[in-house]
């Protein structure tokens, strides 16, 4: 019991500060997340297609991107000129449709144009946007998600509200946008949080590892702290007497309320930086290869893009089941779904998502015993975001393996064994109450998570008042 006290002691000397941050900067961070990509700011940011400077074809454009075992094409319309982006299993290249070269940006003026008209559609003011020269990366891009797309540009509108748009020099998409106080609010929440500053997040594997040994440690610490406080609990409750006066009985009391909620929170943190480690990841490059099947991309007409129609935003070309299916979205967004390769009658009509029979036609290339493929619930535990709002998400299970496929654009969206399932409850259930029964009304978990984060913080803060004066007392007596 000795050697458990002297150790919790001093281990919340260590960490009892760090605590308290992870407490409130999660408050933080619930509400105001980290700036990412979305498929909504992409779309908002492309113009109407020019159909008079297409000149050769998807299927020309695959070829001469060199990705032999491309799962989708994308046709958008930029600024400058349309762009065909060409997306492999880890490879993304962008080439013009007028003469199928690089359709990188290089040029601030390019850039400046991307970003003025992009500000335009959302409403805000470029007038006195400004460009900045070429980044590798900075605070909102140092993340491994934008590696494909660097070096990139940042343009400040030098608005009211400070807001800076990131255009990728390798596609000429903003990437990411930010704002004066969403760049405040984070440094508050997720950057505190997550230990995030530039310098050492450009390092991926020592980050993690940092971080994941930072919590682990916690973690026993916390735990061994719930420890002496039960056998401090069973003593009391002999003796009829606590051994705690003033703060420390404080401490002791409350610590012992809140042990379930601090000890399956700092354990589930540790977890987020499982990173394979335990769990299986979510490696799903092999199974999207086997479900699209990418071999059909020489059967797609040669006068393709002329059959398009007006007013459209982005066409985009996918390889599902053995097939090309085409997707417009025009300048409201709408999509319209048809297969373009083989043409087959039965098959090739307008609408607006795959079909369940399409579905299950796709899984038998899993070489697996799959069910019928079945539409997933808004609420479904396990579903992973959606790419857009609208689109519905299919799932088929084969054996103790499921599925989640997007309805709109063929794609595999997760693979979840069950190492995964598991993983989803230890971290999504006990780090961010992520329950179904919580999201209805949605603000009843919101409140939930800053009253027991609050209690965490308070609790936290007095492990940290209670370090120093332990410190104190023992540089007085040294």
């Amino acid at each position: 019991m000795r050697v458990l006290i002297v150790l919790h002691r001093w281990w919340g000397v260590a960490f009892c500060l760090l605590f308290a941050m992870w407490f409130a900067s999660g408050i933080a961070m619930h509400f105001v997340p980290f700036p990412a990509r979305t498929d909504a700011g992409h779309f908002r940011g492309l113009a109407p297609i020019n159909s008079e400077e297409i000149a050769h074809s998807p299927a020309e454009a695959i070829a001469a991107s060199g990705i032999h075992d491309a799962l989708r094409v994308r046709l958008i319309g930029r600024s400058d000129q349309p762009i065909y982006l060409i997306f492999g299993p880890s490879e993304v290249k962008a080439l013009r449709a007028l003469d199928l070269a690089d359709g990188g940006v290089h040029s601030d003026r390019t850039v400046l144009d991307i970003a003025i008209a992009y500000a335009r559609d959302r409403g805000l003011d470029p007038s006195h946007a400004g460009i900045a020269s070429p980044i590798t990366y900075d605070q909102w891009t140092v993340s491994g998600e934008y590696d494909s797309d660097r070096p990139l540009y940042r343009v400040s509108l030098n608005d009211s509200s400070g807001t800076d748009l990131y255009v990728s020099s390798a596609t000429g998409s903003i990437v990411v946008i930010t704002t004066r106080h969403m760049r405040l609010l984070n440094y508050l929440g997720s950057i505190a949080h997550w230990i995030y500053p530039t310098a050492l997040r450009h390092h991926p594997q020592a980050w993690s590892a940092l971080l994941w040994w930072l919590a682990l440690f916690a973690t026993i610490g916390a735990g061994v702290g719930f420890i002496i406080g039960l056998m401090r609990l069973i003593a009391t409750n002999r003796n009829a007497a606590s051994p705690h006066r003033g703060l420390q009985a404080w401490h002791y009391g409350f610590g012992l309320v809140c042990a379930p909620f601090i000890l399956s929170w700092i354990f589930s943190g540790w977890l987020s930086m499982d990173d394979g480690r335990l769990f299986s990841g979510n490696a799903t490059r092999v199974d999207a290869l086997a479900i699209a099947d990418p071999t059909a991309w020489n059967q797609l007409r040669s006068d393709e893009v002329r059959r398009l129609h007006a007013g459209l935003k982005e066409i985009e070309w996918f390889a599902f089941d053995g097939r090309i299916y085409r997707r417009d979205r025009d300048m409201a967004g709408a999509h319209r779904l048809v297969q373009a390769a083989p043409e087959a009658d039965a098959t090739s009509y307008p609408r607006t998502f795959l079909q369940e029979n399409e579905i299950d036609a796709a899984a038998k290339r899993l070489g697996r015993d799959c069910s019928n493929a079945s539409v997933l619930d808004a609420d479904d535990p396990y579903e992973v975001t959606r790419i857009t709002s609208d689109e519905p998400v299919f799932r088929i299970v084969c054996s103790d393996i499921w599925f989640d496929i997007d309805g709109a654009t063929g794609e595999l969206l997760n693979r979840i064994d069950p190492s995964r399932r598991a993983y989803r409850w230890l971290f999504g259930g006990l780090h961010t109450l992520n329950f179904s029964w919580l999201r209805h009304p949605p603000w009843l978990r919101s409140i939930l998570i800053v009253v027991l984060c609050g209690c965490g913080f308070v609790f936290s803060l007095s492990g940290v008042v209670l370090a120093w004066q332990r410190l104190r007392n023992t540089v007085a007596k040294g």
